[in-house]
C-alpha cells in the first residue's frame, strides 16, 4: 500500500505541473488561473448541491426502515470529489467532476459496496438492544407481541406520600 500511496504523491503532481504548463501556454496565465479558479468554486457549489440531495435521501431510507448503504458510499464520494475539485490542478478537476456525474458515482458506489461488502445490520450504542432497520426496535419500553404490533407507552410516578422526599434542589 505504501509504495502505492508514494507514487501517487510524486505521479499526480508532475502530471498536474505538466498540464499546468501546457494549458498555461496554450491560454497564457491569467487564463489558466482563473480556470482553476472557476473549476473549483463550481464544484464546490456542485457538491454542496449534491450532498444536500444524498442527505435527504438518506434521511428518507432511514424512515423508511431501509439501510442507506448506497447513499452513504455516495456521501464518501462526493466528499472526495469536493476534495479533488478544491486541489488546484487539470487532472483531479476532471476526477471529481467525473465523480460529481450521478451515474457515474452510482457504478462506483456500487462497485466499492461489493468489494467491501457492506454489512445490513445496525447496532445501537447503550443498553445492548439492537435494531434491523425493520422499523422496530426492541428496549424496555418497546414490546413487541407475536404478531409484529409495537405497544409503546409512556408513565407518570405519583407519590402517595407528600412531596418529602423531593430533591430540595428541585423545589
Amino acid at each position: 500500500m505504501f509504495p502505492i500511496l508514494m507514487l501517487l504523491f510524486i505521479a499526480v503532481p508532475m502530471i498536474e505541473i505538466g498540464l499546468f504548463i501546457q494549458v498555461g501556454g496554450f491560454l497564457g496565465f491569467w487564463p489558466t488561473m482563473m480556470l482553476v479558479f472557476i473549476t473549483a468554486v463550481v464544484g464546490a457549489s456542485l457538491v454542496r448541491s449534491q450532498g444536500l440531495a444524498t442527505l435527504m435521501s438518506v434521511q428518507t431510507k432511514m424512515q423508511q426502515g431501509e439501510m442507506p448503504a448506497q447513499e452513504i458510499v455516495e456521501g464518501v464520494l462526493l466528499a472526495v470529489a469536493g476534495v479533488l475539485l478544491l486541489t488546484p490542478g487539470f487532472m483531479t478537476d476532471t476526477l471529481g467532476m467525473c465523480i460529481l456525474l450521478p451515474q457515474i458515482r452510482a457504478k462506483v458506489a456500487q462497485q466499492l459496496m461489493q468489494r467491501v461488502k457492506v454489512q445490513s445490520n445496525f447496532n445501537q450504542f447503550g443498553g445492548g438492544f439492537h435494531s434491523d432497520f425493520g422499523g422496530h426496535s426492541q428496549g424496555p419500553f418497546n414490546q413487541q407481541n407475536d404478531n409484529g404490533d409495537v405497544f409503546d407507552g409512556e408513565f407518570e410516578r405519583k407519590d402517595d406520600q407528600n412531596d418529602n422526599h423531593q430533591n430540595p434542589r428541585l423545589k
